[in-house]
């Protein structure tokens, strides 16, 4: 036991280096700081800038909440900016409780709040557009938070943070709080070599223990064990045991006995609450890697009987929820489902999705907060950056939907989900339990829960809206020099390093192996490089011949129509299929057919699919409104092809052969091979094989050769291809930015040169606002269900026809960016363009929601989502479009008559 002189020595110790401004920010809080969150205020207050990499839940935001106390102990300004506009608002709510309304400012899309008070919060891409703005806000601004810097390898938003850290003015220092990544050192150095003095703080302790579990049908397993004398945790050998026993039962390989085996699934997701609020584990987030999941578990718990919630609590929870909810129009409460979504709050489950309604979502964070809600089944969203933390976090499975196919977990993706797991100052330890199911191998989940090398990659790529606004403010070239800073050029010329010295060693190799294919007859390096030009030369000509055949099977694609019954000679779609759409493509990629196949599937077809040319079997009658998407009317339509090819012999599929064509350049380098005086030699056959590893080698050393002049300056060059095409359109002139130019400066949209274009050329002039929203939604919009062969619904008259023009407009500008060795503009997404146009009208949220997109019932907080955002670049417009464009008005209105019922709503409390 220590004495209080012993007590008082290190109480001296500990504050003996603090400055001023962090002994005040200390008695704002009753607990003690950890020595990382010391050693970051410790730098800022001394002048450095701080990058701090630290757990989900480690309190990394102290650092940032102590770049707001010194900025007003030094009567200048604190910028506090995250990724999303949930958090912004939280950290908001935050910093008004602690300074007062009159101090604490806001800035999203959604809300402009008191911006010139000496902090405000704002997203990332606010501060970006300040920055190219040269807005008056940044006078006097002495420190900028940024959180979750690590979003910046995100490859649709990354870009921003590193605009963000590259035009900062140097007076401003910066804090970066980022969650723990294997090369935090790599990024500080770059932020030092940008931003000048920056120390790096890497912290891997977990504040609150994380417990790692399995949990095989109702059991509860650990996953290590930690047994005394060894010195890691090893998996735990029960567990091994189990699940192999596991695994046979799911097999239906139980030992002998009376009656069948009994089979050995997952326990249902009433079964594994129930199970965790028998061990004291809840409140517990369950992550389900799907909205439809998150939903449906909530009605599993239903209908089992599951409260989890005393009266008290059920009346606290009607209480919030009805306060928090009151501005919500009743016929849209209806159409939510609001009672039913009450009823499970009150019992103490949710979901939290982003397709609910933001509302309803922010709802569902303050109870689970408060420890009202006990469950919550969440998607992987709510993992970024939102604080809600929670005793346990179950995982169902080690895989996920990306948009594209179901990928693996990565230890990252683990470490975010898992990192909400132990409130800290509430609990103890935290627990991560992932649902064993049939396949999963305990060596997985320890490799992900230990692995933690996840290292932080760049997406940064020039954009049109950069490139002007950068020559704007520096030149051409400043704003080369200035690119070149990007982190992703510093993690290129890190990767130069090691290629150029792989690209060393080959040269070495090469020497020795022309060495070793000496020959003493003649000159054999001049007799391999022959041998090499048949072998390409002979190696030419195959392809020329199966670069015929293909042009022929695309011109015999090109000529199939709607019905015709064509055969699929190999590979996993082969057999009969019936064309439904010809899928002629106007941009030149060759025709790509939608069938549908004898398995009753619909599919994409093209020229790979066809060695040979393809003719038409039979024909027979679509009908007119057939539906792809039904079950049932593929299944009609393949038993009348059935019905018309009957038993006939269709023989075997026609298969591409390949006929030898006579060829001067091979007779004449076959002559040459044969009097070459080394074609007699002896070894001729050992030389000739160290000159297949010489040329072998030498392809190798040119491809490195390549790539290291590719990754040399690769931003600047596409700075330079971005600026040449806007040169061609008259956005720049030189060094000087045009009017034009200056107003693309002013669009921050994915599709920037489009919605320029599409402004200049007046395709919107004549648009009502409802027709104006309709075409605007196509720039922003990006469907989910990327597959859908249905047409999109688009309002008819002047609307279609400016849509049209921007699909044609789109066409022309991808011809360009290819003539300039560019791919950046994706194409316009018409899908929510008739959920927009019906909205902007002013029908009911019901009637829009339940047409949605593409006649797919359109979740409430998508539809909410794209809204906001598509009246953000409405916003942008009216503000960026000439003053005699009739533009600027139908922006205006378009935005006002959206404005209303759940859109209208603002989550500021």
């Amino acid at each position: 036991m220590t004495t209080p002189a012993e007590r008082y020595a290190a109480f001296r110790q500990r504050h003996g280096d603090d400055g001023a401004a962090l002994r005040s920010f200390r008695g704002l809080y009753d607990f003690e700081l950890d020595d990382f969150q010391l050693d970051a205020c410790r730098a800022l207050e001394a002048g450095d800038g701080v990058l701090v990499a630290a757990p989900t839940g480690s309190g990394k935001t102290v650092v940032g909440e102590f770049a707001v106390h010194l900025a007003l102990e030094q009567g200048r300004k604190c910028f506090y900016t995250t990724p999303i506009k949930a958090l912004s608002n939280q950290k908001y709510n935050d910093l008004v409780k602690r300074y007062g309304t009159a101090k604490v400012g806001l800035l999203t899309g959604d809300n402009s709040v008191n911006g010139e008070a000496p902090i405000v919060v704002m997203t990332t891409e606010v501060l970006r557009n300040m920055l190219y703005a040269g807005s008056a806000t940044l006078a006097g601004l002495g420190f900028a938070v940024m959180d979750e810097v690590h979003y910046l390898a995100d490859r649709f938003r990354g870009a921003v943070w590193e605009e963000v850290i590259i035009h900062l003015p140097e007076s401003v220092r910066l804090v970066a709080l980022s969650a723990t990544v294997s090369n935090a050192e790599e990024f500080g150095e770059w932020m030092g070599e940008v931003r000048g003095d920056t120390t790096v703080i890497v912290d891997e302790h977990r504040p609150v223990p994380l417990w790692q579990h399995m949990m095989i049908g109702t059991r509860v397993y650990d996953l290590f064990v930690n047994e005394e004398g060894d010195a890691t945790p090893r998996i735990s050998p029960t567990l091994m045991r189990v699940t192999r026993d596991a695994e046979r039962l799911s097999a239906g390989r139980g030992r002998r006995g009376y009656g069948r085996p009994q089979r050995s699934r997952p326990p249902d997701r009433a079964q594994v609450i129930e199970k965790l609020d028998s061990e004291g584990l809840l409140p517990a987030i369950t992550f389900i890697f799907s909205r439809a999941g998150c939903g449906a578990a909530v009605q599993q718990c239903l209908q089992a009987g599951i409260r989890l919630t005393s009266e008290r609590e059920r009346h606290e929870i009607r209480q919030l929820v009805d306060e928090r909810t009151a501005h919500l129009p009743d016929e849209d409460l209806a159409v939510l489902g609001y009672l039913e979504w009450r009823d499970c709050l009150e019992r103490g489950l949710a979901a939290h999705h982003a397709g609910m309604l933001p509302a309803f979502k922010e709802v569902v964070e303050e109870l689970f907060t408060r420890g009202l809600v006990k469950a919550v089944f969440a998607t992987e969203t709510l993992a970024l950056g939102i604080n809600m933390p929670a005793r346990s976090v179950v995982i169902e499975k080690l895989d996920k939907w990306n948009g594209e196919t179901h990928a693996d977990l990565t230890p990252g993706e683990y470490t975010q989900l898992t990192g909400r797991a132990g409130r800290r100052g509430i609990d103890i330890e935290g627990h991560a339990v992932v649902l064993w199911q049939p396949g999963m191998d305990p060596l997985s989940v320890a490799g992900l829960a230990g692995t933690r090398t996840y290292p932080l990659r760049s997406s940064f790529q020039p954009s049109y809206n950069m490139a002007v606004n950068l020559v704007g403010q520096f030149g051409r070239e400043r704003a080369r020099t200035l690119l070149e800073e990007s982190f992703a050029q510093f993690q290129a010329d890190r990767a130069v390093v090691g290629l150029a010295k792989q690209l060393r060693k080959h040269e070495e190799a090469l020497e020795g192996y022309q060495e070793a294919m000496t020959c003493h007859l003649g000159d054999f390096p001049e007799y391999a490089a022959l041998r090499r030009r048949l072998s390409d030369r002979e190696a030419e000509l195959s392809r020329q011949r199966g670069a015929a055949r293909r042009a022929a099977a695309a011109r015999s694609l090109e000529a199939l129509q709607p019905g015709d019954v064509i055969r699929v000679p190999g590979g996993r779609r082969a057999g009969l299929a019936i064309v439904l759409d010809p899928g002629r493509n106007p941009r030149g990629n060759g025709p790509s057919p939608l069938v549908l196949t004898i398995g009753k599937q619909v599919k994409k077809l093209d020229s790979a699919d066809f060695p040979v040319p393809v003719e038409p079997l039979e024909k027979l009658r679509i009908p007119k409104n057939f539906n792809a998407r039904s079950p049932k009317e593929r299944a009609n339509l393949v038993s009348t092809l059935l019905a018309k090819v009957g038993d006939r012999d269709l023989g075997k599929p026609a298969r591409a052969r390949d006929h030898a064509v006579e060829d001067d350049e091979v007779n004449e380098l076959r002559r040459r091979i044969r009097q070459h005086p080394a074609h007699g030699c002896d070894e001729r056959e050992d030389h000739a094989r160290w000159a297949e590893r010489y040329y072998k080698l030498l392809r190798e050393t040119e491809g490195l050769r390549r790539r290291v002049e590719g990754r040399s300056h690769v931003i600047s060059r596409t700075f330079d291809r971005i600026c040449s095409v806007l040169e061609q359109l008259g956005y720049l002139d030189g060094e000087t930015v045009t009017d034009e130019g200056r107003r693309l400066g002013r669009l921050y949209t994915e599709l920037d040169l489009l919605t320029a274009e599409s402004l200049r050329k007046g395709l919107w002039e004549e648009l009502e606002p409802a027709e104006l929203a309709a075409c605007v939604s196509a720039l922003v919009f990006e469907s989910r269900a990327s597959d859908d062969t249905r047409r999109p619904k688009i309002p008819a008259g002047r609307a279609q026809d400016a849509l049209s023009a921007m699909m044609r407009l789109w066409g022309e500008l991808e011809g360009i960016e290819s003539d300039h060795g560019l791919s950046t503009i994706r194409e316009p997404d018409l899908g929510f363009a008739w959920a927009a146009f019906r909205w902007t009208k002013g029908h009911s949220l019901d009637a829009v929601l339940m047409e949605g997109v593409n006649g797919n019932e359109l979740a409430a907080g998508d539809f909410v989502r794209w809204i906001k955002q598509l009246m953000d670049l409405l916003g942008q417009l009216g503000s960026a479009a000439p003053k005699n464009s009739k533009v600027k008005q139908t922006a205006i209105k378009a935005m006002d008559a959206m404005r209303r019922g759940v859109v209208a709503y603002s989550s500021l409390t």
